[in-house]
């Protein structure tokens, strides 16, 4: 390879993802050893050292101390920086997210009821009764919430459903307290665990239309709610 430093780094990138590719790894898979890849892309072992590094911040291989550096099992911790840091330079609101996830959970709602399996279909159960159960504190109704919806997306059976919606967690995080101070009462409170509910027992009861009708309208509520507390 010629060039300069960052040019190296980032050959050595598209050579190692090329690597992958060819040999067929899968996760948990070795690469080969940093002498071995600096040898075979003729580059320096601190130009492989980087290249594995940035490999491993975008989460496509593991490193350990010692170890020669395996295949990643994909999760969604890099999509999930971008959106974040999308958000918080304003590049994204709230409401382009929201609209996103609505148009993507109504899918993964309605396949959930298709294709969940009963000790999914269970899980999904108890983290809507637990959003009911924990109504004097927000912060668990919140992450029963979110993993509710996380639920959801892996019963769809669809991974890449899984990775974008579990990417969303951060960002979730940051404006649920606000959407659940708007709401104007406890009333108002209580029918949206309520409605997470149904919801659940419409995934249960493998019943795609019902479960994709009331995602529909958790979001409507959601979003009114947002837009009612000025988070645009």
């Amino acid at each position: 390879m010629t060039g300069s430093g960052g040019d190296f780094v980032t050959g050595a990138i598209a050579s190692i993802t090329r690597l992958i590719r060819d040999k067929e790894l899968k996760p948990g898979d070795h690469l080969p050893a940093e002498a071995v890849l600096s040898s075979q892309l003729q580059v320096s072992r601190t130009v492989i050292r980087e290249a594995l590094r940035s490999l491993a911040a975008l989460r496509l291989v593991d490193l350990g101390v010692g170890k020669r550096p395996t295949i990643a099992q994909l999760d969604d911790a890099s999509m999930a920086m971008m959106i974040e840091h999308g958000f918080v330079t304003d590049q994204i609101d709230i409401l382009q997210i929201y609209d996103v996830r609505r148009t993507i959970e109504t899918r993964t709602a309605t396949l959930a009821a298709l294709r969940r399996t009963d000790a999914e279909a269970l899980l999904i159960l108890r983290h809507a009764r637990e959003m009911v159960n924990a109504f004097g504190d927000p912060v668990a109704i919140m992450e029963h919430d979110i993993a509710f919806h996380v639920a959801i997306a892996r019963a769809s059976r669809n991974p890449v459903f899984a990775l974008i919606i579990g990417a969303f967690q951060g960002v979730t995080r940051e404006t649920w307290p606000i959407s659940w101070k708007s709401r104007t009462g406890d009333s108002e409170r209580r029918a949206m665990n309520a409605l997470h509910a149904e919801l659940a027992q419409a995934i249960s009861d493998s019943d795609p239309q019902a479960a994709a009708t009331l995602m529909h309208r958790h979001f409507d509520l959601s979003i009114k709610a947002l837009l009612a507390a000025g988070l645009t």
